[in-house]
């Protein structure tokens, strides 16, 4: 019997996959646990409708990500660092105080996770930041770091 797994199964398959069981798996184990349901016509219709629309807000996710981008490709913050005798720096800047930055500034709310930084910024000058908005677009922002108080 096929069977559309409503939920990953360890042995069986991943969350929407159509699979083929014995007809004693599926009515003592699949359907009554309601880890899957018969792929009949209708329910089958139902999985593509409900890939289809995965894929159009994926494709939107994207289109979104990508002008935003685009957007930003210009765009720089200006971050202050206090800044002691013989320029040596007090304190780094971090990816939160960058999203904070960019919030205030620009107007744009990106989560501190997505902002990429090999390490926190210790120098004053200017510094390009990599910002990962999608799992297939990355967005780069020049950071100024000025002295500060």
């Amino acid at each position: 019997m096929k069977v559309i797994l409503l939920q990953d199964v360890k042995s069986l398959g991943k969350k929407d996959e159509i699979v083929e069981v014995s007809d004693g798996y599926a009515r003592n184990f699949v359907l009554p646990k309601k880890v899957g349901v018969e792929a009949n016509a209708k329910n089958l219709n139902e999985l593509k409708l409900k890939k289809a629309h995965e894929d159009k807000v994926a494709a939107e996710k994207l289109a979104e990500a990508k002008a935003l981008a685009e957007k930003m490709k210009d765009e720089s913050i200006t971050v202050s660092l206090k800044v002691g005798e013989g320029g040596k720096t007090f304190g780094s800047i971090s990816s939160k105080e960058i999203a904070e930055e960019m919030k205030k500034q620009l107007g744009y709310d990106i989560d501190k996770k997505k902002i990429v930084l090999k390490e926190a910024i210790k120098s004053v000058g200017t510094h390009i930041v990599d910002i990962k908005l999608h799992t297939k677009v990355t967005a780069q922002i020049s950071v100024r770091v000025a002295e500060g108080k």
